[in-house]
């Protein structure tokens, strides 16, 4: 990625967060918690992909289900967060970041192994 791309993906991760933050509780409800982790940028700006992870909620997809109804809102907001910023607003698509459940449950596997000692001697 370049060195503007990088630029661009750090200000929509950063302008992102801030939207939700602002507006999260009337898109899908004061209970779920949505955090940007990443923003990757296409190389001519005008796609970005935007990762959530989300808490605090049993059903996820329908979280993300209700920021994908409510993107033309969130888009509006961003654009005037940036629009000193970028020539162009990118296409904005969100998708699950799953990334911090996988490392839970490892961990949780990684201390019922050594709860019931299978993990060999410990040094």
């Amino acid at each position: 990625m370049s060195v503007r791309s990088l630029q661009v993906a750090e200000l929509l991760r950063r302008n992102l967060s801030l939207v939700f933050q602002a507006e999260g509780r009337y898109i899908y409800g004061p209970e779920p918690m949505v955090t940007v982790t990443s923003v990757q940028v296409s190389p001519d700006l005008a796609l970005a992909k935007a990762y959530l992870s989300i808490y605090n909620t049993e059903n996820k997809q329908a979280v993300l289900l209700e920021v994908e109804e409510a993107i033309h809102e969130i888009k509006k907001n961003l654009y005037q967060r940036i629009k000193k910023h970028v020539r162009r607003m990118p296409e904005v698509t969100f998708y699950m970041d799953d990334t911090l459940d996988e490392l839970i449950k490892v961990d949780e596997m990684m201390r019922r192994l050594r709860a019931d000692h299978q993990m060999g001697e410990e040094e």
